[in-house]
């Protein structure tokens, strides 16, 4: 069994986490638990390098807390008009990362955002939800559910795992 360690408490990361281990390591079985440590860097990251650091600073501060077979690392924040998330996963001192899919956000949204607030409380509060960044965030607003937080987190976690799949080449 594998112990992993996700650098949130945020059910969306969590899922996300253990749905593309499960896919991606069928045979394996996981204890995966979440969290909450601290990212150095702003609540709402405002660009590609400040989120990396926090994803960063936060798999450290995982390692600090807790003995694991593997770490993990979701960082959101802003890259201009748009949102996105970097994957940390570290294994056996190797560690691989991905950057995923970018999401338009609406003017309205951005100009919330500039005033200091963070992207989860700003599209609840155009879209009448409540904690939506715990559930299928702004991505799942955007798309009609067609996909959600945790979908694509997924997919880049799978990214970044391609150091883990392939050590021959890392």
């Amino acid at each position: 069994m594998w112990t992993i360690a996700v650098a949130s408490a945020n059910p969306a990361k969590i899922n996300a986490v253990r749905q593309c281990f499960s896919d991606t390591f069928p045979d394996k079985t996981f204890q995966i638990t979440g969290y909450a440590v601290p990212s150095g860097v702003a609540a709402q990251p405002m660009c590609s390098d400040e989120t990396l650091l926090g994803a960063k600073n936060r798999i450290e501060a995982l390692k600090q807390l807790k003995q694991a077979d593997v770490y993990v690392s979701i960082e959101a924040g802003l890259d201009g008009a748009f949102t996105f998330a970097w994957m940390l996963i570290e294994h056996q001192g190797q560690r691989g990362m991905a950057r995923s899919a970018s999401l338009m956000l609406p003017p309205a949204a951005l100009d919330l955002i500039k005033q200091g607030q963070e992207l989860g409380d700003v599209m609840d509060q155009l879209f009448g939800t409540d904690n939506i960044k715990q559930a299928g965030g702004a991505i799942g607003l955007l798309t009609h559910n067609r996909l959600s937080r945790s979908s694509v987190y997924q997919q880049a976690l799978l990214l970044a795992l391609i150091p883990m799949l392939n050590p021959q080449w890392f």
